[in-house]
């Protein structure tokens, strides 16, 4: 966001103050401490480890660590006994045999010492490598003694006066702009309280200036008059009311729970934060599970929380997409909240996202109208909105709105009467008689693609819904997806209840533009995040191929299903190759498992093998004895036989995600941006 970035949005898309949903939240957060915040440790990790304060684990130390504190020791002291035992009569063993044979009369008295140090280091050296493993001695210094000893140390041995100014320097979270001539700017804000939000868009705003040093000045006199308030978000908020959610805004993760520690999960994840970020959204996520698993709880609305966080730092753009009953957050986290079918929504939505092609604005209307069950009529119908939706827009300069639409579509001789004055009066009356003559010819037939648009968009021209899609100025400010280069954060809330093919027709809708505009932008330095609630009507062939491109757009969507099955068959293959992170929740089907199972493949695990058989060794003497010992205890001696192998099985059955996942827990993989990926883990999402 440059300079004056922040206030250069239209004042249209300010959000309007709502009283907030209500919802179970923590008591209020204790003062933020920006300091230890920014100059918190973030250790280079894997996808989906939570970065601030994690530590790396060593896979050595981790299986040392399982191992009881009182087993580890009482080894540890058995080995220091038998040890000093060995030294002691290995020391003395050594000495006897070099007396015996390399010894010389009358030795020095420097020889002897050499000679007996030398012969004590040895055998220490020895005792030590050999006892110190057998009773990982290397442990037991790093978990006991070497903690009490820095404890020791820190509190004997005071820090220096250099020490301490360069533990000051890097605390001081505006250290990059003393040393940048931004001195008094740095003096401003640290008399100011600042947030982790007004810290990362202040950052984001002085990275901009040093791109280009005529802006410096700009900076600071931008800073030295609003403080922390500078280059504040367009709404002029900088918190979200209500945030609930940890997150690092440095890094743009919100840290949704914790992966847990199971041979499942790859060593690297176990026990680790468990966060998601622009890098992994960036590939899309899908994530199914029955209603009331915490998909929309615990996944939707900490993502809307962050990309919301991330809008007002300046970093992202926010289109959050459910059912108006939906707990996606209050309206209050919102600039825009698009309620068609509800009166008092101040903002409508334009059926064309403000398109600059009428072709390509209503091809993208006629795949949202047409169901799941009439996509074979797909290309006549696109073809047949484009033969009105062309001539419209070019007799009067903009496109028609719902009840224009559908009365060009059903013929009626007005409206067709209004459309040739209309390009006539244009001089664009030849460019497009052709498409009208064809019209004329398709109208009345049994197959016309015209009457099954109209039927359709009778669903959207109801009176509930007045107002909300009106192109000609007189109904509510429309919102356009063209807008995915600002930081903005939308709210739409479908009428699933009043109007549920409507709503369907609307997520298709939307979600198509998404793809299209965040594809189509032109500057992609903001992350534009989509989250749909229940996708299970959004989804056709064409936003399942756009989903691919958006890895390269700096964009990416997180679509939430109950079941697969709500989708045609032949989609949901190439939705699992589309999206590039996956999420099983508690209760899945088995035939969506078998998808999931197919997709995360399988893995190579050590296998043991016990096989048991009569003992029938020996001669006649144990012969006897075991039949002595059958005849007494009714039990026959057997023999045992290990083997081991490595096989392949799958990393997690269909069985496994179906029955065999505890409530408030997800399985989800990881691809990012940059091809890398983490295989299924299980998390725990409830903290």
């Amino acid at each position: 966001m440059g300079l004056d970035g922040a206030r250069s949005h239209d004042e249209r898309t300010t959000a309007t103050p709502r009283t907030p949903m209500p919802h179970p939240r923590p008591p209020a957060r204790v003062p933020f401490d920006l300091a230890a915040w920014a100059s918190a440790p973030r250790p280079e990790a894997d996808p989906g480890v939570f970065r601030q304060e994690h530590r790396q684990l060593d896979p050595d130390r981790a299986e040392a660590a399982k191992v009881p504190t009182w087993p580890l020791l009482l080894r540890a002291g058995l080995n220091a006994v038998v040890g000093w035992l060995a030294f002691v009569y290995g020391t003395q063993l050594a000495l006897r045999v070099i007396v015996l044979t390399v010894w010389v009369d009358h030795p020095s008295s420097t020889a002897v010492t050499v000679v007996g140090l030398s012969v004590n280091a040895l055998v220490l050296a020895v005792v030590i490598k050999v006892f110190g493993r057998m009773g990982r001695w290397p442990e037991v210094w790093r978990r006991y003694a070497l903690p009490l000893l820095s404890r020791t140390v820190t509190e004997e041995v005071p820090a220096t006066e250099e020490e301490q100014s360069e533990a000051a320097r890097r605390r001081d979270p505006w250290t990059v702009l003393r040393q940048g001539g931004a001195a008094v700017a740095a003096g401003r804000l640290d008399a100011e309280a600042v947030g982790d939000v007004d810290y990362v868009r202040i950052r984001r705003a002085w990275e901009s200036a040093q791109a280009d040093p005529a802006f410096l000045p700009a900076f600071v006199d931008q800073v030295s008059q609003r403080g922390a308030a500078a280059f504040a978000h367009p709404s002029e908020a900088r918190e979200l009311p209500g945030r609930a959610e940890r997150h690092d805004l440095l890094l743009g993760q919100v840290r949704l729970g914790t992966a847990q520690d199971v041979p499942k999960n790859p060593l690297t994840h176990r026990s680790a934060g468990f966060a998601l970020d622009p890098v992994v959204l960036g590939t899309s996520l899908l994530a199914v599970g029955p209603a009331g698993t915490g998909k929309t709880a615990r996944l939707a609305r900490p993502v809307a929380e962050a990309l919301c966080l991330q809008a007002l730092a300046g970093t992202a753009c926010a289109v959050v997409i459910g059912a108006a009953d939906a707990d996606l957050g209050p309206d209050a986290w919102y600039d825009v909240v698009i309620a068609p079918g509800d009166p008092a929504s101040r903002y409508g939505l334009d059926l064309y996202g403000a398109a600059q092609d009428p072709d390509e604005a209503a091809a993208r209307l006629a795949e949202a109208l047409l169901p799941d069950e009439l996509t074979a009529r797909a290309e006549t119908a696109r073809t047949a909105l484009q033969q009105m939706v062309g001539p419209f827009h070019a007799a009067f300069g903009r496109y028609p709105g719902v009840r224009e639409l559908r009365a060009l579509l059903a013929g009626e001789p007005d409206s067709l009467e209004a459309l040739v004055k209309g390009l006539r009066a244009a001089e664009r009356l030849g460019s497009f008689e052709r498409d009208l003559e064809h019209r004329e010819h398709q109208r009345g037939r049994a197959d016309d693609p015209g009457a099954l648009l109209a039927d359709r968009l009778a669903l959207l021209d109801r009176p509930a819904f007045e107002g909300a899609f009106a192109t000609d100025g007189t109904g509510r400010p429309p919102f356009a997806m063209r807008v995915l280069d600002h930081p903005l954060r939308v709210r739409v809330k479908l009428p699933e209840r009043s109007h549920p093919e409507a709503a369907r027709m609307l997520s298709r809708l939307l979600v198509g533009q998404f793809v299209q505009a965040a594809g189509s932008r032109g500057d992609r330095s903001l992350f534009a995040g989509l989250v749909v609630d229940d996708a299970s009507a959004a989804l056709d062939a064409g936003i399942v191929r756009g989903l691919q491109r958006l890895r390269g757009a700096n964009a990416g969507v997180v679509l939430l299903l109950r079941t697969l099955v709500d989708l045609p068959e032949a989609l949901r293959a190439p939705l699992f190759g589309a999206v590039g992170c996956r999420a099983a929740f508690p209760g899945i089907a088995p035939w969506d498992g078998r998808l999931f199972s197919e997709a995360w493949g399988t893995h190579l695990v050590r296998e043991t093998a016990v096989t048991l058989a009569p003992d029938t060794s020996g001669g006649i003497v144990r012969r006897a004895g075991r039949l002595g010992r059958k005849a007494l205890s009714g039990t026959t001696a057997q023999t045992e036989s290990v083997t081991t192998r490595e096989v392949e099985r799958l990393r997690w059955s269909p069985s496994d995600l179906a029955h065999a996942l505890p409530a408030g827990h997800a399985v989800v993989s990881l691809t990012a941006v940059s091809g890398e990926q983490v295989p299924p883990l299980l998390v725990d999402l409830r903290g």
